[in-house]
C-alpha cells in the first residue's frame, strides 16, 4: 500500500532513468544499516513454503518468482533486492568492459499498456565494478544468477573471448549464469542466435564452464537467454543446438521488437518491449520449448507476469521458475507476497501438492495421460 499510494505516484512524476536511478541509490543507502534491510525483509519478505521450494540443476530455489535482469545492472543492491521476497535473482547485463550504452531518453513508460520500452544497450560498469560490489556482500539467502554480455564494440567472431572473460571474473559470485544473446539493443547481438555463430560461441562457454567447475570444484550451470521474435523454424533449430551442446537451461523470453496491440504513444520508441503484452506470447515459447526438449530443457519463464494466475500459466506450459521485471516496476516489491500466496492456492485447487509436480502438467493433460 505504501508503494502505491505514496512512493509509486513520486517515482512516475521522475523520468523513467531518473526514477531507476533514484530508486537503486536510495536501497544502497538502506542496506549499509541493518536495522533497515531487517525491515524490508519484515515488510515484503515471503515466508518459505515447502510447496513452493524446488531443487533445480542442484540449486535449492526458496520460491519460483526471482528478479530479472536489468533492474541492477551492476549489483549495486543485491542485499536490499534479494531481502523483497524473491527466490533468485539476476544482476547484469554486465560486459568486460565498462560502457555508456544508448543515447538517453532510452527508457519509456506505457502505463495504458502496462509495458515497458527499454533500448539501454548493455549500459554497466564491468566486470571489476560488479566484482568488487558482490565481494562485499554478505552470503546470500537466495541464488545470485549473473547475466553476461558482449561489448558493443566486439564483433561477433570474438564475442566467446567477452563471455568466458565474464565468465572466469564473476565464476566465485554466482549460482548460475545466463549468456545473453537476445538483447535487440545491441547491434548484431541477435545474430549469435543462428546457424555457425551459434554453434561456435557455445562450443566455448561448454568448454570454459567445464574448465572452470572442475578449477573450482563446482557445478554451475548456464542458462541461454532467448529472444521472443524468431518464427517457428528458427526457434526449434536454435533448441536443438543448445540441447546438442549441452547446455541445461533457457530464459523464455528477452524483450520484443513488435508492437501489436499497444495504445500508449510510446509505442513508437525503437527498444525492447516488455510487461503484460509480452505474456501470452512468451509463455508460447515455453510451450514450444518444453515439448521439444521432452521437458529436459529447464526453462526459468520471463515477461508479462503480473498476477499468480501468470506464474501458473507459465508453470503448466513448462517453466520450473519465473522472473519478473516490469510488474515489480507498476505493483511494487508486494508482488512476491501476493502471488506466492494466491500460486499455493492455484496448485491445492488443482491437487498439486508442490510448484514441481505443476511443470509441464498442460502437456500431461493434453496427451490425455
Amino acid at each position: 500500500m505504501i508503494y502505491e499510494a505514496l512512493v509509486k505516484p513520486m517515482l512516475f512524476r521522475m523520468e523513467p532513468e531518473e526514477a531507476h536511478d533514484f530508486v537503486l541509490r536510495n536501497l544502497q543507502r538502506i542496506q549499509r544499516q541493518p536495522g533497515l534491510l531487517y525491515l524490508i525483509e519484515k515488510l515484503y519478505g515471503v515466508r518459505e513454503e515447502p510447496g513452493l521450494a524446488s531443487e533445480l540443476l542442484g540449486i535449492r530455489f526458496p520460491s519460483p518468482i526471482g528478479l530479472a535482469a536489468g533492474l541492477d545492472k551492476d549489483a549495486r543492491a543485491v542485499p536490499a533486492l534479494s531481502s523483497m521476497g524473491f527466490g533468485f535473482m539476476e544482476v547484469g547485463s554486465v560486459t568486460p568492459i565498462g560502457q555508456a550504452g544508448n543515447d538517453r531518453p532510452r527508457l519509456f513508460r506505457l502505463p495504458d499498456d502496462e509495458a515497458l520500452i527499454n533500448r539501454m544497450g548493455f549500459n554497466n560498469g564491468g566486470i571489476h565494478a560488479m566484482k568488487e560490489r558482490l565481494e562485499s556482500c554478505n552470503a546470500l539467502k537466495i541464488p545470485l544468477g549473473i547475466n553476461i554480455g558482449k561489448n558493443k564494440r566486439t564483433p561477433n567472431e570474438k564475442a566467446h573471448e567477452d563471455y568466458t572473460r565474464c565468465l572466469r571474473s564473476l565464476y566465485p559470485y554466482a549460482d548460475f549464469f545466463i549468456i545473453n544473446l537476445s538483447s535487440p539493443n545491441t547491434p548484431s547481438l541477435r545474430k549469435l542466435q543462428y546457424g555457425s555463430e551459434l554453434d561456435e560461441l557455445l562450443i566455448r562457454i561448454v568448454a570454459e564452464t567445464e574448465r572452470l567447475n572442475a578449477r573450482h570444484r563446482g557445478d554451475k550451470p548456464v542458462f541461454v537467454k532467448i529472444a521472443p521474435d524468431m518464427d517457428g523454424g528458427e526457434l526449434e533449430n536454435m533448441i536443438g543446438k543448445i540441447m546438442r551442446h549441452g547446455i541445461p537451461g533457457v530464459i523464455a523470453a528477452n524483450t520484443t521488437v513488435t508492437r501489436g496491440g499497444l495504445t500508449h504513444p510510446h509505442r513508437e520508441e525503437t527498444g525492447g518491449l516488455s510487461g503484460k503484452p509480452l505474456h501470452l506470447k512468451s509463455t508460447e515459447i515455453i510451450r514450444s520449448i518444453y515439448k521439444q526438449s521432452g521437458g529436459t530443457l529447464k526453462i526459468i519463464g520471463s515477461g508479462g507476469i503480473f498476477t499468480a494466475r501468470d506464474v501458473y500459466d507459465k508453470i503448466r506450459a513448462g517453466a520450473s521458475l519465473v522472473e519478473i521485471y516490469t510488474s515489480f516496476i507498476y505493483k511494487g516489491p508486494r508482488i512476491n507476497r501476493q502471488c506466492s500466496s494466491e500460486l499455493l492456492d492455484l496448485l491445492k485447487q488443482d491437487g498439486f501438492a508442490s510448484l514441481s509436480e505443476a511443470v509441464g502438467a498442460d502437456h500431461a493433460a493434453g496427451s490425455g495421460a
